[in-house]
């Protein structure tokens, strides 16, 4: 739900979006139809709108002397003529301001930046707030810090219930501290939102910023104090463009019937303001889209940007396709796989041709001498009920000393993608699966993902464990890394594991548990369950005492049509004890296995780093709690998760303060990436800030991450089952960049999902009421996070009595929110606080 537009894009094509005189929304200046956009030079040649880029040789010498600095550029969704890139210093973000400094780069791009001249940076006025100088993000919040735990959910076929449950975008179980996937509307405190409001009569969530919010600087503005000024530069060359060039829209007839452009183009607006209009050939589109074009007003299309010159406001490009009408939920999901380079094309005969073709399929008895035999053990799967492809599984097994064996057990994917092979190439460039509300986009074909890999029970599969000798406080005595061969026993859900922990001495129903093998009983599937859970919980408390993070977020789960496929309601997901047990293992086998590569393969392991919060962001938060009298250490992960844990109640008012407060803290938090330990020559870079280990990879989910299954190559080179994969450290650098990118844009296609969903249902369920709390405030405008789904939601001023009791309908495209509101006046003391009652007396509001 990060995405601005919620997809529901239904707005009549002509109304404007905050188009200023300077800037256009989509580009510079006027339209086609305008005479200024034919500005000509004595020439006879158009005046270029934009700078030449710089020489690659020129770049590079630039980068090597610091008179250029290279970054990712982050395009305002509120605000589409705002962008910036990241600081190398960690200090307030470099500004780019309007679409010419942006020079043609769109968001997500590599590019290199030029400072202007100090008299051109931005001013930021003391009394301002200082929200908006830093770019709205999007998804800045990484699973490590508050977790995550994805379904694999399926659809079609499951149970014989008309209604089936799906928990959105809980992508890991192997979680990284804490639970689920963030609900993405939460990541940047007081400022992203997760569904825009498009109403006439409305302030426009794309309205140029006004002079009383920031201004260029003024001559004699030199003399404000130094905190006052953001650098400010332009973009002088494009690194790599990793924006996709393709966007969804609608298609419209130009101004102008006169003109010649009339008579070849037609204009392309996207739904993402940050993306610039497009000329589109008219031979592209529909054969009576001329004659006929509001008949196409609400149909969503493909346009792919195939160029953008220096003397054009407008990018010329390809309509791809035609995707049927806006606000339907495949049309609408296909737009966001496309615009964000998801492949979901059907794998290749090539590609198929590399699995097996004999089936069913047996290991063969080769593989048995290889493999230590582990089918008479206790071992089972813990899953979300509509799993279909089993990563991993857990052993439990009591030893006479008091001490257990627990081993995590994980589907041996590399066994059946041979390196260099067309599966593998395919794996590669996907580098993930992609979770949406009702389906996934598997990063491997179905056949491997579904069957030869998945660990169904009661059948021989192919693993690669990790065993340990643990105390039952979970300190290790002993560590074995190998090849197995696995039958589960039974396939568990959470909610059959949680019945047993919550049921320590009552034996479950048969009934309620699904069936188990012979082998084994439901007692000792039970008693194995419980002693996980004991050891889990000490490892947990040793984490948290050693300095470990976890930010609680909200996450949504639907209820969806088993007929329709359309969203019935929506809840919180709860994160319980059974999905904490199946966590602490894997992050244990995820140390575990980075420990044992990198002593290895020092300058060749494939590990996970996550870099401590932007400092410039961080004070700016210290400086805020200061100002609210909240008791918030930020000095280390480990302080701040104990701020956040002792300083608020458990009544609902200090729950939503705390949601409020943790939303705000995640802002500063970075992304944690994937890298080659040979690349980094600072060890020190390579520490974890989330989980405080100074080691860190990703082991356990090799069905839907290809990082993995790199980092099982690596572990079967180092147990001496093969040879080094054969990349250089610059290349495993390479291919650990492409698992990042691939990796955001798979996150942000599952908030995107997720939003669209939570829009339906909105809008096929009328108003929903919930309570709200304030998250910041601006000029004209406040931001309220809901707490009942964990959407947060700007409300403008303009279009709200303040200081009563309100009602507030807000139109999300077609959509209606309600929200009941208690507003202070403004000045009084505190931020402005949403909720159902007054606060009790006494504390701060956050």
């Amino acid at each position: 739900m990060s995405h601005p537009d919620c997809r529901l894009n239904l707005r009549p094509l002509g109304t404007p979006r905050g188009v200023s005189s300077v800037v256009g929304p989509h580009g510079v200046g006027a339209s086609p139809g305008d005479k200024k956009s034919k500005n000509k030079s004595i020439r006879g040649k158009k005046k270029s709108i934009f700078e030449t880029y710089m020489s690659k040789e020129d770049v590079s010498d630039g980068l090597k002397r610091g008179t250029l600095i290279q970054g990712v550029l982050r395009i305002n969704p509120k605000k589409f003529h705002e962008a910036f890139i990241p600081s190398p210093d960690g200090d307030r973000d470099i500004f780019i301001d309007g679409v010419v400094a942006r020079n043609r780069a769109l968001n997500g791009d590599l590019v290199v930046v030029k400072l202007l001249p100090e008299e051109q940076w931005k001013v930021i006025k003391p009394e301002s707030n200082d929200k908006e100088t830093e770019g709205a993000y999007e998804l800045d919040l990484p699973e490590e810090l508050c977790g995550s735990h994805l379904p694999q959910q399926s659809v079609k076929g499951y149970g014989d219930s008309p209604d089936v449950i799906i928990e959105a975008q809980f992508d890991d179980s192997d979680s990284e501290d804490g639970h689920g996937n963030t609900q993405n509307v939460l990541v940047d405190g007081v400022k992203k939102l997760s569904v825009c409001v498009h109403d006439k009569g409305k302030e426009d969530a794309d309205a140029p910023v006004t002079k009383d919010e920031s201004t260029s600087m003024s001559q004699d503005s030199r003399a404000l104090p130094e905190k006052s000024l953001q650098r400010s530069a332009k973009v002088v060359y494009i690194l790599e463009k990793k924006h996709s060039r393709a966007a969804t829209g609608f298609l419209k007839l130009l101004a102008d019937k006169n003109s010649e452009l009339f008579r070849k183009y037609a204009l392309f607006s996207p739904s993402d303001h940050r993306v610039p209009r497009i000329y589109v050939p008219l031979k592209d589109c529909p054969q009576d889209f001329v004659t006929r074009p509001k008949d196409y007003t609400n149909t969503l299309f493909i346009c792919r940007i195939v160029d953008w010159k220096e003397d054009s406001n407008f990018a010329l490009g390809q309509l791809a396709k035609s995707l049927g009408q806006a606000g339907e939920i495949e049309p609408e999901t296909e737009g966001i796989l496309t615009e964000y380079g998801v492949d979901f094309s059907d794998f290749s005969s090539e590609v198929l041709d590399c699995l097996p073709q004999g089936l069913p399929w047996t290991i063969p008895p080769e593989e048995f001498s290889k493999r230590r035999d582990l089918r008479k053990d206790c071992i089972f799967t813990i899953d979300p009920s509509t799993a279909r492809d089993l990563d991993d599984a857990l052993s439990c097994k009591p030893l006479a000393d008091g001490n257990f064996e627990v081993g995590v057990h994980i589907a041996d994917v590399s066994y059946f993608v041979p390196e260099g092979s067309p599966l593998d190439k395919v794996a590669a460039e996907r580098a993930t699966s992609v979770y949406l509300v009702q389906k996934v986009i598997p990063m491997l074909p179905r056949l491997l993902c579904e069957e030869l890999c998945s660990l169904h029970p009661l059948t021989d599969k192919l693993t690669f464990s990790v065993i340990w000798t643990l105390t039952p406080e979970g300190k290790i005595l002993g560590e074995w890394f190998g090849r197995t061969i696995i039958r589960s026993c039974t396939k568990l859900s959470y909610e059959h594991a949680q019945s047993m922990i919550e049921s320590p001495t009552e034996k479950i129903p048969e009934k309620e548990l699904p069936p188990i093998s012979p082998e084994h009983t439901s007692e000792e599937v039970h008693q194995a369950v419980l002693n996980l859970h004991g050891i889990a919980k000490e490892l947990r408390k040793q984490r948290f005492v050693d300095g470990a993070l976890r930010l609680d977020q909200l996450k949504l789960a639907f209820t969806l049509d088993h007929e329709t496929g359309l969203p019935q309601g929506c809840h919180i997901y709860e994160y319980r004890d059974s999905n904490k047990l199946v966590e602490e293992f894997m992050l244990l086998a995820n140390m575990a296995v980075a420990h044992k590569t990198h002593r290895t393969f020092p300058e060749h392991a494939l590990l996970r780093r996550h870099p401590p919060p932007q400092t410039k962001m961080l004070n700016d938060l210290v400086e805020f709690c200061e100002q609210m009298g909240l008791p918030m250490d930020f000095s280390s992960a480990g302080a701040l998760n104990e701020s956040l844990t002792k300083t608020f109640g458990d009544d609902q008012y200090s729950l939503a303060r705390k949601e409020v407060l943790t939303n705000m803290c995640s802002r500063p938090m970075q992304m944690a990436l994937y890298f080659c330990s040979g690349v980094l020559q600072d060890q020190t870079q390579f520490r974890h800030y989330a989980l405080n280990v100074p080691l860190y990879t990703h082991f356990t989910s090799p069905i839907r991450r290809f990082a993995d299954v790199l980092v099982h190559r690596l572990l079967a080179a180092a147990l001496g089952y093969g040879e080094l994969p054969d990349l250089e450290s610059e290349a495993l650098q390479k291919q650990a960049d492409h698992c990042n990118d691939r990796r955001m844009a798979s996150k942000r296609v599952q908030e995107l999902s997720t939003g669209l969903f939570f829009a339906i249902l909105v809008k096929e369920s009328g108003p929903l009421e919930s309570e709200a709390m304030v998250l910041g405030v601006l000029n004209q405008a406040f931001d309220v996070l809901v707490l009942r789904y964990g959407v947060q939601k700007r409300v403008y001023c303009n279009v709200v009595t303040i200081f009563s009791l309100v009602e507030v309908v807000l139109q999300a495209e077609t959509t209606a929110l309600k929200y009941s509101a208690i507003l202070k006046r403004p000045g009084t003391e505190g931020l402005l606080g949403l909720q159902d009652k007054e606060p009790a007396a006494g504390g701060p509001q956050a």
